[in-house]
């Protein structure tokens, strides 16, 4: 019953290969140094991924953005597949239409119950000003709000 922001979590492997999910388990933890936090499951397909990938990045979704969440949250598909996006500086997916960006150095984990939390250095981010997030409360999303 707590609402929060939808994010997507993209990186790109060594080896090349595009990785992304849908995450509302996210938020800040320090603006000195700039860290942010978010979690995944064990049992998740892509944590040996994200266990091996030095840099990440967190897209916050826009109101308008809820088939994208959708996708990545699917447990099967391309989830790139006709998605437009541009490389961060690291590789990671920046995805269009997102409302905010953070480029993240995958500074530390630790492993808690079920989950493992990833905590990131932003090393960059940026914002789209006055666009409205997804918000995900008591499994809905929610799109149109006031402010």
């Amino acid at each position: 019953m707590f609402a929060t922001g939808v994010t997507i979590v993209t990186a790109r492997t060594p080896d090349g290969k595009l990785v992304g999910l849908t995450a509302n388990s996210f938020n800040s933890v320090s603006l000195t140094p700039p860290l942010v936090l978010w979690s995944l499951s064990h049992s998740a397909r892509s944590m040996t991924a994200f266990r091996s990938v030095s840099h990440y990045a967190i897209n916050i979704l826009g109101a308008g953005q809820q088939e994208l969440a959708k996708r990545f949250a699917a447990r099967s598909g391309d989830r790139f597949d006709q998605v437009e996006f541009v490389a961060s500086a690291s590789g990671a997916p920046l995805l269009a239409g997102a409302v905010a960006t953070f480029e993240c150095f995958n500074r530390s984990r630790y492993e808690e119950g079920d989950h493992v939390i990833f905590v990131g250095e932003v090393e960059r981010c940026a914002h789209r000003h006055g666009e409205s997030p997804l918000l995900y409360h008591g499994g809905k999303f929610y799109a149109e709000h006031p402010l």
